[in-house]
């Protein structure tokens, strides 16, 4: 199996089987509608086998950053079928990831009076709100009526996103924000259905699954997990407990028929992550990059020895539009300039050069 040959997702086509992971770049305006901006910016970046957008808010109070995007009022879904529309028409396939940010928010960033968590719990640390710094308020605990409703949250802004003309949708569960805190027993100290045991803890994620995949469909449907990334207080550090909560959520995912699985992992050869693939069942795709970018030679590892179906990446992809054509002749790339990975502006967004304007500069 090779990086650069077609694949089929579900109801998904793949011209490659390199991915555009998601990516917070904050460029969606006040409202939280996307702009004409954010249209180029995945156009240029359509060659990507699938790209997966950045992290889209299904309801105001799971608004985590200013300049986020969200896919509820009718001015968002016609700013995302712009873009939809722009990746279409450059041949490429696009799905949202529907991110509930959890308590990993404020209410100066939201307009909503508070944020929300399985349990009444701050994330560590500050956030940036639009007057300033402030420290990540104490969540407020889903109740189990408020529960269902959030459900459907995810499964409406699901809808939306197709009715924009998004080929899919992946739920976000991972890197610390709502679904993530519900895996953890550090982040979810639960003691009813949805909390102890690692069963009850992988419960509001096969739920949330089940609700966005009879919606739109479960092969257009994916899920994210990063298994002890360890990130914003959503720990995970007893890799018993890890390993058993995991298998409960990927085999609660399979009965499903999942477009995929995309894991973030430093190594994807682990137990514990294979274990989520041979357990859901699905395609798979993985991302090592965090802290260290995806490099050619590691995806190209892990796709021809088997450990992935395909390998997401994000700094290369946001510094090289056209990562694809560039690994492919193993070209030189662009360095990513992290100063302007987040703002409102198309410096550091739209204006680095595809390879065949670098060749005609220098010819």
């Amino acid at each position: 199996m090779s990086l650069f040959e077609s694949a089929v997702f579900g109801a998904l086509p793949l011209s490659n089987r390199v991915v555009m992971a998601p990516l917070t770049r904050t460029r969606a305006d006040d409202e939280g509608v996307p702009t004409e901006t954010m249209a180029e910016y995945y156009r240029q970046r359509a060659g990507q086998g699938l790209i997966i957008t950045e992290g889209t808010w299904p309801a105001a109070e799971g608004k985590s950053y200013p300049g986020q995007p969200g896919i509820v009022t009718p001015a968002q879904i016609e700013g995302w079928r712009r873009i939809a529309d722009a990746v279409h028409e450059a041949g490429g396939t696009i799905v949202m990831q529907l991110m509930h940010g959890g308590r990993v928010g404020h209410p100066e960033i939201s307009g909503e009076p508070r944020v929300v968590g399985p349990s009444a719990l701050a994330a560590p640390g500050e956030t940036h709100t639009p007057v300033g710094k402030a420290q990540m308020p104490v969540a407020h605990a889903l109740t189990l009526e408020e529960i269902p409703m959030v459900v459907e949250q995810f499964a409406q802004a699901a809808r939306n996103a197709i009715a924009a003309g998004l080929d899919g949708v992946e739920v976000h569960g991972a890197n610390g924000y709502l679904v993530h805190e519900f895996l953890s027993p550090v982040s979810n100290v639960r003691d009813d259905a949805y909390g102890g045991s690692p069963d009850n803890r992988a419960r509001f994620a096969i739920e949330v699954s089940r609700a966005v995949a009879a919606a739109v469909g479960a092969d257009r449907t994916g899920i994210r997990l990063s298994p002890q990334h360890n990130i914003q207080g959503v720990l995970e550090e007893d890799d018993a407990d890890a390993l058993a909560t995991y298998l409960a959520l990927a085999e609660g995912l399979a009965p499903l028929g999942l477009a995929f699985v995309d894991v973030l992992s430093a190594d994807p050869t682990t137990d514990l992550v294979q274990g989520i693939r041979r357990a859901s069942g699905a395609p798979f795709i993985v991302n090592t990059g965090f802290s260290v970018p995806t490099t050619l030679e590691t995806a190209d590892e892990l796709v021809a020895g088997g450990w992935a179906d395909a390998v997401a990446a994000g700094r290369p992809v946001i510094a090289n539009p056209d990562l694809v054509a560039r690994w492919r002749e193993e070209a030189e790339l662009n360095e990513p300039r992290p100063a302007l990975f987040y703002g409102r502006t198309a410096e550091g967004y739209t204006d680095y050069p595809a390879l065949d304007d670098v060749r005609r500069a220098v010819s």
